[in-house]
């Protein structure tokens, strides 16, 4: 049986639930000009962008080699959350399951904070746990801040 796991990271932001909130959910298509070192590119393939269940491929870049990875959106607008269920690409030649959950939750004081929920289930136990996908999308989350707060 193949080994599975959950990652759990909490990144502090100082721009707004509901800036930061808007940038994942519904504007994927201005994200590399915000965070073009990450990601260099975001297509849509179905629906639309800001639909529940619509389809996009993100070409990217991870530990300096380019990587694609198409995924499956889910939108829950009561919690402040977008869901990224892995399709196609890179990491699912070594993955069955890996959905990564952005929760934006607010701080008492400035700021919020992205709860990333990683689940990911390789395809068998040869292929290493998938960690530097986790340090690469909780680095883009911390990038985007300084893109939010010039907005």
């Amino acid at each position: 049986m193949a080994t599975s796991g959950t990652y759990v990271k909490e990144v502090p932001l100082k721009g707004t639930v509901e800036k930061h909130y808007k940038k994942w959910r519904s504007e994927n298509h201005a994200i590399s000009e915000a965070i073009g070192h990450h990601v260099q590119n975001v297509t849509i393939h179905e629906g639309e962008w800001d639909s529940h269940g619509a389809i996009k491929t993100w070409d990217y870049t991870r530990d300096g080699k380019p990587e694609v990875f198409k995924e499956r959106r889910e939108i829950d607008d009561e919690k402040k959350s977008v869901t990224f269920r892995g399709l196609e690409g890179h990491m699912m030649e070594q993955l069955k399951v890996y959905d990564v959950i952005f929760e934006f939750i607010p701080k008492l004081k400035d700021g919020c904070v992205c709860k990333i929920t990683m689940i990911w289930e390789k395809r068998n136990d040869e292929f290493p746990e998938p960690s530097s996908y986790m340090k690469l999308v909780k680095s883009m989350v911390a990038d985007m801040d300084d893109h939010v707060l010039k907005a």
